[in-house]
C-alpha cells in the first residue's frame, strides 16, 4: 500500500476530479492525503480522504467565498489578471508550507493539480510525483494554443507562430509568479526554473478523452488522455421539483460554482429561451439566490443547485461556461452544447466543442439575447450537432477514466499491489 498526498486548486471543478481519482485509488488499498485550506477540509474529509491544513494564515475559513464572489463578477482580461494574482498568492503559500506538511504525513509520492506549483515542493523533497490535468493539459508544443485563447490547434506555420507568440505573452504575464518560485528554488538549492520545467516526467494524466482534443499528432511525451474523473457517489444530495418538469425538451443552464454570479447574463439566456418550445431550467451553483434574479421571460425553473449529473441526462441542450466538467458530464450523455466562455481555460474547452462540431460557441461581449436565442435553436434543429456529440459520447463510453488513470499512477509510481480481476 502506498501512501499519497495531493495539492488541488481548491475550487470544486478541481476538487470533484481529484477526490474522485483519490477515491478510486483508496479502493484499491492506498491511501491519500489532500493538502488544502481550511474552506475545503469538510468536504474532503466527507469524501473519506484525509486531509492536512495548510495556509491558515492567508486562508481562514470564509475567504474562498469572498474571493470566488469577486471571481464571479468579472469577465475576460478581469478574470486572467485575478487568476494569476490568486495563482501567485496560493503558491508562495505552498512553498511555505507544503514542505513541512507533506514531511507531517510521510507520503511516498505526490499527485499534483498542474495549476498549483507543489511539484517544486516534490522536487524539492525528492519525491516523485504525477502531473493532473483537470483543465485542458497544458503542453509545451505550440501546435496547441494556450487555453486561455479560444483557437483550434494547427499545424499550419502561421497558426504556430501565433500560438508560440501567445505562449510568450502569457509567461510574460505569469512572470511574477515564477519569480516568486524561483526565490524558493534558490533558497533551496534547487536549479532555477522555467514554467514547463514543472510537469511531471513520470505523466501527466488528463480527464479529457483523446475523442475530445484537437486532432494533432505525435502526441507529447508523457501525456496520458483518459476520461473525466466522476464520482456519482462523492456528490452531495440535492433536493429538486421534478414534479415541475413539463415534458417540453429540456434546456439547462449552468455557469458552473465560480463564474455564477451575473444576473445580466442569466437574463440574455432566459430572454433567449423564451418563445422557444423548450423549459429552461437554470442552476445558480450557490452564486445567487433565485429571488435576486427577479421575474425572468418563459418563467424558467431557477434553482439554486441542480443535481447536474441526472438533469444532463435529461437535456437536450445545455448552456454553459464552458467549465470542463459540465462539458464533459454533458459529452458524456450525448448532449450538444451553447458555451459562453467567461475566462481561464473556458476558451480553450469551448475550443474544442467547436472543433468537433458539438455545439455553438457564442463570445461573452456578443451573447446578447438574439445570438443566444439563434445559437439554442441551431443546436436543437440541427440533428448535426447531437450527432458529433454522441460520437464523442461512444468514444467515451469505452473507457473508464478514473479506472485508466489510477491504473497510470500505480504503473509510473510502481506501487501496484497485485493483478486484479
Amino acid at each position: 500500500m502506498a501512501r499519497l498526498g495531493a495539492f488541488c486548486f481548491p475550487g470544486t471543478g478541481h476538487l470533484n476530479p481529484l477526490a474522485a481519482l483519490a477515491r478510486r485509488l483508496q479502493e484499491r488499498g492506498h491511501s491519500v492525503v489532500i493538502f488544502g485550506v481550511a474552506d475545503v477540509e469538510s468536504r474532503v474529509k466527507a469524501a473519506g480522504i484525509d486531509f492536512c491544513l495548510i495556509g491558515q494564515s492567508d486562508y481562514p475559513p470564509g475567504t474562498l467565498g469572498k474571493l470566488d464572489h469577486q471571481l464571479g463578477e468579472m469577465t475576460a482580461l478581469e478574470v486572467l489578471r485575478f487568476t494569476m494574482d490568486r495563482i501567485s498568492n496560493t503558491a508562495r503559500m505552498v512553498l511555505r508550507d507544503g514542505p513541512e506538511a507533506v514531511r507531517s504525513v510521510n507520503v511516498d509520492a505526490l499527485l499534483i493539480d498542474e495549476t498549483e506549483m507543489a511539484n517544486n515542493v516534490a522536487e524539492y523533497l525528492g519525491l516523485p510525483f504525477v502531473s493532473l490535468a483537470l483543465i485542458p493539459p497544458l503542453v509545451n508544443d505550440n501546435r496547441y494554443p494556450p487555453f486561455y485563447f479560444g483557437w483550434s490547434g494547427s499545424q499550419k506555420w502561421w497558426a504556430r507562430l501565433r500560438n508560440e507568440i501567445a505562449i510568450r505573452v502569457l509567461t510574460r504575464v505569469a512572470a511574477p509568479i515564477f519569480d516568486g518560485v524561483n526565490e524558493y528554488r534558490a533558497a533551496w538549492g534547487l536549479k532555477v526554473g522555467v514554467p514547463e520545467d514543472g510537469l511531471s516526467k513520470l505523466a501527466q494524466i488528463t480527464q479529457l478523452p483523446r475523442a475530445f482534443e484537437f486532432d494533432i499528432e505525435p502526441l507529447p511525451p508523457h501525456l496520458y488522455y483518459t476520461g473525466p474523473f466522476v464520482d456519482a457517489r462523492q456528490r452531495p444530495a440535492v433536493d429538486f421539483p421534478w414534479d415541475r418538469l413539463d415534458g417540453r425538451p429540456l434546456v439547462f443552464a449552468s455557469l458552473g460554482t465560480l463564474q455564477n454570479r451575473s444576473r445580466e447574463i442569466f437574463r440574455k439566456i432566459a430572454d433567449a429561451c423564451a418563445g422557444l418550445n423548450v423549459q429552461l431550467v437554470i442552476s445558480l451553483g450557490g452564486g445567487l439566490e433565485p429571488a435576486r434574479l427577479g421575474a425572468l421571460s418563459g418563467d424558467p425553473l431557477v434553482v439554486r443547485f441542480a443535481p447536474q449529473l441526472e438533469i444532463v441526462k435529461r437535456a437536450s441542450v445545455v448552456i454553459t461556461h464552458a467549465g470542463v466538467n459540465t462539458v464533459l458530464e454533458s459529452l458524456a450523455e450525448g448532449v450538444p452544447l451553447v458555451c459562453i466562455p467567461l475566462g481561464n481555460d473556458q476558451p480553450g474547452v469551448a475550443a474544442r466543442v467547436r472543433a468537433h462540431a458539438a455545439g455553438v460557441v457564442v463570445p461573452p461581449r456578443k451573447a446578447n439575447a438574439k445570438r443566444l436565442r439563434s445559437a439554442v435553436r441551431a443546436v436543437l434543429e440541427d440533428e448535426s450537432y447531437r450527432r458529433a456529440a454522441r460520437k464523442i459520447q461512444a468514444a467515451m463510453s469505452e473507457i473508464d477514466g478514473l479506472e485508466q488513470a489510477a491504473d497510470i499512477v500505480e504503473d509510473v509510481l510502481k506501487i501496484r499491489m497485485c493483478v486484479r480481476a
